[in-house]
């Protein structure tokens, strides 16, 4: 295999100029379509929040591909989506386009040939139409509902033909109304972990009810109970930590290993009372294991408990129960 020469420092420059250039380009691109933006997106956020049933994109070649990026975003964030292909569309897959839906149609010149069977499918069933295209005037955004235009910017490659600058505002824009929708819907990151179950995300989503122990597996002793008592209980359940309840059921404290330390002398005459820390640290069993996981770090400690809102113990998360999860 022949290996390319290394590249001399006048080539090195160059590309990097032109990689510039194309970031330069579509930037000034995405801030001139940031303040153009008017009614018609408000309108369209409105018609895609109020879907009965779910938001369809269509669109050809590179609007196809920017349109399955746009209908995972939307479905990633609580706005049930679907991508249609535009031929596929025109051999029975029309079917799949409900009266409850809202279909948006993405084409830069608004005149693709593939999209006039979906564009005739809307109007026939008065499905509701959002077209995005760069000409105003184009047959999508004539037909559309409501129209999204592109404003007039270059395309970043040298010829000017290739699509780079409308994909990328097309791929924004679709960013754009995604996330105002979820603001719109008050999306909240647990609602985010129901559709990104795995990998780093989920994990770092976890909640603390999701990773904890919980019933027999608590160790809880009452403030009365004798510290030979206690120790049994420590040891059975293996934390290194048990957990003192006072008479109505609520958290009064724990007792680790460190306060078994510092209590030597006479320990075995003592309550668990006498010997334990009060007051410590806890975590509601719906906040995000990260957050226990923050917690255990800087107050260097390897367990916590989990408490309602009358205090009382529900559940204990441990430091072990968190890194086995993948939570960092």
């Amino acid at each position: 295999m022949t290996l390319s020469p290394p590249l001399d420092i006048n080539s090195r420059a160059e590309i990097l100029a032109t990689g510039a250039r194309v970031m330069r380009i579509e930037g000034e691109a995405l801030l001139l379509f940031a303040g153009s933006l008017s009614e018609a997106f408000v309108r369209a956020v409105e018609i895609l929040y109020a879907a009965k049933g779910r938001v369809i994109i269509s669109g050809m070649g590179k609007s196809g591909h920017i349109g399955a990026k746009i209908t995972a975003t939307l479905a990633s964030t609580g706005t049930p989506a679907q991508f249609v292909h535009p031929a596929e569309a025109s051999h029975g897959d029309l079917g799949m386009i409900t009266a409850d839906d809202v279909v948006v149609v993405l084409s830069n010149s608004g005149e693709t040939s593939e999209l006039s069977d979906i564009i005739a499918h809307t109007r026939r069933f008065g499905i509701p139409l959002i077209g995005v295209a760069s000409r105003p005037d184009s047959t999508l955004l004539k037909a559309a509902d409501i129209a999204l235009v592109l404003p007039a910017a270059p395309e970043a490659c040298a010829i000017g033909m290739a699509p780079t600058t409308s994909t990328t505002m097309t791929l924004a824009l679709g960013d754009a109304l995604a996330v105002a929708i979820m603001e719109k819907r008050g999306f909240k990151p647990t609602d985010f972990k129901t559709f990104h179950p795995g990998g780093k995300l989920g994990a770092q989503l976890l909640r603390v009810d999701q990773l904890m122990h919980k019933g027999d597996a608590l160790p809880l002793i009452g403030e009365l109970t004798p510290m030979s008592d206690a120790l049994l209980e420590m040891t059975a359940k293996s934390f290194g930590v048990v957990g003192v309840t006072d008479a109505n059921g609520k958290l009064a404290g724990i007792i680790t290993d460190g306060d078994l330390r510092r209590n030597m002398t006479g320990l075995m005459e003592k309550t668990a009372k006498q010997v334990m820390h009060a007051g410590p640290r806890t975590i509601r069993p719906e906040a995000l294991a990260a957050e226990a996981l923050g917690i255990m770090n800087d107050k260097k400690i390897t367990c916590l408990f989990a408490v309602d809102e009358s205090h009382a113990p529900v559940g204990l998360i441990h430091i072990h129960d968190c890194l086995r999860a993948g939570v960092a």
